[in-house]
């Protein structure tokens, strides 16, 4: 039994000698470019890095190279050209999300002042206060305003982030992805409002307003089109099960 204990550190022993060479290294463009945005491919890479952190002897993690480098200093060095793009892609990505969610806060706020049908003159409240249609206004237009204005400071946090390599492992993807997540939810709660108040003021002539609230559908598909991959990429990426969906016990 010990003989065989033996043996097995051998091979492991040995398997940590053909893994040091390129232990830190940059992986093939060719495997890269399957990732989407420079900002995965570098959680990918810390992924990778950090799943062989668990598997090879301690002396492995601080043996250094030709080059007197030890893996996390060559993996830094190999990688900053990365780490820049990937901070360039996700200031890119924030930027013109938070334009959006900006023109969406603007819109919701000043809505919330001028309902469909105004208000009572001796009141001051709304004409159509009591109607069903009414309250959906109210509660999507309020839903808009609340998840635009989270998905303007997750975008926000995004952009005035550091930028450290293990950043880019959990902190930064999880602002993308509520920030994203909540942006949808902001475009499709403006849609609703949208077609609840169109349809409390034209509600008696249907040839007109089914078309439009058919139409006001189109944004919200097209952002599912576009963005909702993206967003499951990323959810994936960050909170599935790990490259190689196992376990593995660190060496001490």
């Amino acid at each position: 039994m010990k003989l065989m204990h033996i043996q097995s550190l051998e091979i492991l022993d040995r398997m940590c000698e053909v893994i040091r060479p390129s232990y830190g290294m940059l992986s093939p463009l060719a495997k890269l470019d399957t990732i989407s945005g420079a900002a995965l491919q570098m959680q990918r890479e810390l992924q990778w890095f950090k799943e062989v952190e668990t598997m090879v002897f301690p002396r492995i993690r601080e043996a250094l190279n030709a080059e007197y480098l030890t893996p996390r200093v060559l993996f830094t060095k190999n990688h900053k050209d990365l780490v820049k793009e990937g901070e360039k892609w996700m200031k890119e990505t924030a930027t013109s999300c938070t334009v959006v969610g900006a023109l969406i806060i603007t819109i919701m706020f000043a809505s919330v002042f001028s309902v469909p049908g105004g208000n009572n003159g001796e009141t001051g409240l709304p004409i159509f206060l009591n109607r069903k249609l009414f309250m959906v206004f109210i509660v999507s237009d309020s839903i808009s305003l609340f998840s635009s204005t989270t998905s303007v400071l997750m975008f926000l946090g995004i952009l005035t982030s550091r930028y450290a390599e293990d950043d880019f492992l959990k902190s930064l993807p999880t602002k993308m992805i509520i920030g994203l997540s909540t942006l949808f939810i902001s475009i499709a709660a403006m849609m609703v409002a949208f077609s609840s108040a169109l349809f409390i003021m034209i509600h008696e002539q249907l040839w007109i307003v089914i078309p439009i609230i058919f139409l006001a559908s189109v944004p919200i598909t097209l952002f599912i089109w576009m963005q909702f991959p993206l967003l499951v990429e990323i959810f994936i990426s960050t909170y599935g099960s790990g490259i190689f969906d196992r376990k593995v016990k660190q060496w001490t």
